[in-house]
């Protein structure tokens, strides 16, 4: 596709638009209120909004390879912020997705350069559960457990900034959620992983022991 035709999508898009509403754009412009910040993977197969079927405006999102929140990360943290002080969003959606080349990546140890420093994250989550990966699983089953404990690690990554714990101290409604997102289905899936500030050790070692203890995706 010649750079040309984007232009060319982007006008019939906003024809398109403005004839359903012509007040869309004018409104959009005036304010942001978006009700949630998604947390995702950079994978292009995986568009945020259209996944969840909202219109641009109700959907913050920051998208990084593997869907990873890092403390150190000031991009990351710095979207966090914004979005939970001064949007004051209630819900942080962590989103990973099956077939993710990041989580593969680093489960199969690639080195791909300077990616691999970024991928350590992912391979410290499949480290710290090992007990998780045993002889039994095959390796496509090995990946999609560590993409859905990656989900779930970041979710307590989040919950552990900063900014989400000043939150919760000042009694801010916030709640964190684990989700997973199959592109060859194109449906959801709640991780059971949802944080609140309240009992979180609990939640977090609870969804950690329901992945152990499904059955693999491919059985």
């Amino acid at each position: 596709m010649h750079i040309a035709q984007l232009f060319a999508n982007n006008r019939k898009w906003q024809a398109d638009i403005v004839a359903d509403d012509p007040q869309f754009f004018e409104t959009l412009a005036a304010q942001q209120r978006p009700h949630y910040l998604w947390i995702g993977c950079s994978d292009s197969r995986v568009p945020a909004n259209q996944i969840v079927g909202l219109a641009p405006g109700d959907l913050f999102v920051h998208r990084n390879v593997a869907n990873v929140v890092v403390h150190t990360d000031l991009n990351c943290l710095s979207v966090l912020q914004y979005a939970v002080e001064a949007l004051e969003i209630r819900d942080v959606l962590v989103v990973g997705h099956y077939g993710c080349g990041g989580v593969k990546a680093a489960h199969d140890d690639l080195s791909l350069g300077l990616i691999d420093n970024w991928l350590r994250h992912v391979q410290d989550v499949r480290e710290r559960h090992g007990a998780l990966f045993g002889d039994d699983l095959s390796p496509q089953d090995r990946v999609d457990r560590l993409t859905e404990l990656n989900v779930i690690e970041q979710v307590r990554n989040v919950g552990q900034t900063t900014v989400v714990r000043t939150a919760w101290e000042r009694g801010q409604p916030l709640a964190i959620h684990g989700w997973i997102y199959d592109i060859h289905d194109g449906l959801l899936r709640d991780l059971g992983c949802k944080l609140t500030g309240h009992d979180d050790a609990a939640t977090y070692a609870n969804a950690v022991a329901r992945i152990g203890a499904r059955a693999p995706r491919t059985a």
